[in-house]
């Protein structure tokens, strides 16, 4: 007499646990990055682009990118000349900065204060929901930046033009 053999169940065999795709992965990645990392990064950023403008003058052809605008209408847009003022304001020399834009002069503490305030937010969060920027200072701002991106093209307003010394006797 033979012994009692079952067979088997036919259940088909546990599926091996499929790896997330990369899109999963990237977005996991992400999501366990500390807050203070895209602030801090692009703070890094700017500082490596201000060094790099520092010893590679942009005053010399050949070594940054033509403006596309510049290049395509022959007029100057609202960033003409930024790349130079900061590159000014690496070596000290900030009234030869603002005549290459003074625009961005006019800018840059809110740039510097909404950098500051992301950062601050991002590595100790507020306990209540931030307001948001007036739409009046957003719409103002706007006005600001198109007005002198007209006014510098015209000819009474030279002197908004980059390299066109905005205190003539400095």
């Amino acid at each position: 007499m033979y012994p009692q053999h079952e067979e088997p169940s036919q259940s088909p065999p546990p599926a091996p646990p499929t790896a997330p795709s990369l899109k999963e992965r990237t977005r996991r990645r992400i999501e366990s990055l500390h807050p203070a990392v895209w602030p801090l990064g692009l703070g890094v950023l700017g500082l490596a682009g201000a060094t790099l403008l520092h010893f590679v003058d942009p005053n010399e052809p050949g070594h940054y990118p033509t403006c596309p605008w510049l290049l395509i209408t022959g007029t100057f847009c609202p960033g003409c000349g930024s790349m130079r003022a900061i590159a000014l304001i690496t070596r000290g020399e900030f009234l030869a900065s603002i005549s290459m834009n003074p625009l961005l002069w006019l800018l840059l503490p809110y740039i510097a204060w909404s950098y500051g305030r992301w950062l601050l937010h991002s590595v100790r969060p507020p306990r209540r929901y931030p307001k948001l920027t007036p739409g009046w200072f957003l719409w103002g701002m706007l006005i600001v930046i198109m007005a002198h991106w007209v006014l510098r093209n015209l000819p009474w307003f030279s002197f908004l033009a980059p390299e066109t010394p905005l205190f003539p006797g400095w």
